[in-house]
């Protein structure tokens, strides 16, 4: 993982030790508020979403995170997650650690601190964008950057293929913050036009260049 890519082979083994992973099932919650925790989750693998519930029952999904995430709820290294949910979306491995583990293993480590200081800012910024896009993007481009995100990104220049999206439409328009109907609405037609590929509970990107272009568009 990322954030610990300065530790040596010895020090990840203690790490390890220190904060074992704990698998979380397929919609299994690692929080909520009926169950509040003060703990930082480091995400190993799996994906896990991040979000809110309105007063009218409208899930907003804040964020969908990857591999080497870092969330919850811990004042010591500026992040709050208060009010949030997070669900596991895929099984997914994921480290928990105390207040007193992070301040003794991951901010006293300078090569570390730095890094959650980068990631945490990382993440700050997609959500900043995903707001702006709420705000200023038509419902198709929104729909086409957020199934780029989910599919994958390029490494390297390269693309090394799309992957699977698990993901229901309702889940999708929590992530828009647009209804269910809108969203499987713009889903269909991308459907229609050989962009994605949808089956049970399942979509696969075809054509990434046009659904690239779809993420560019303004009207």
């Amino acid at each position: 993982m990322d954030l610990f890519a300065d530790l040596t082979a010895e020090e990840m083994r203690a790490m390890d030790l220190m904060a074992p992973a704990r698998l979380f099932h397929r919609g299994e919650l690692v929080f909520s508020q009926a169950q509040p925790v003060t703990a930082l989750f480091i995400l190993k693998t799996g994906r896990v979403r991040v979000f809110r519930v309105a007063e009218d029952g409208k899930a907003l999904t804040m964020a969908i995170l990857e591999p080497g995430a870092v969330f919850g709820e811990m004042l010591l290294v500026g992040q709050s997650m208060y009010d949030n949910y997070a669900e596991a979306i895929e099984d997914s491995s994921i480290c928990r650690l105390g207040a007193d583990e992070v301040e003794r293993f991951l901010i006293s480590d300078p090569r570390i601190a730095i890094r959650i200081s980068r990631i945490l800012g990382e993440q700050v910024a997609r959500l900043e964008e995903r707001l702006t896009d709420l705000a200023l993007r038509p419902l198709a481009a929104r729909v086409a950057s957020t199934l780029l995100s989910l599919a994958g990104t390029p490494r390297n220049g390269m693309f090394s293929g799309p992957r699977p999206i698990r993901l229901t439409h309702e889940q999708i328009a929590g992530l828009l913050g647009a209804t269910r109907e809108a969203t499987s609405k713009t889903l269909a037609d991308f459907a229609s036009q050989g962009i994605i590929r949808q089956g049970r509970g399942r979509i696969t990107v075809q054509n990434i260049t046009a659904l690239r272009a779809k993420a560019r568009g303004t009207a």
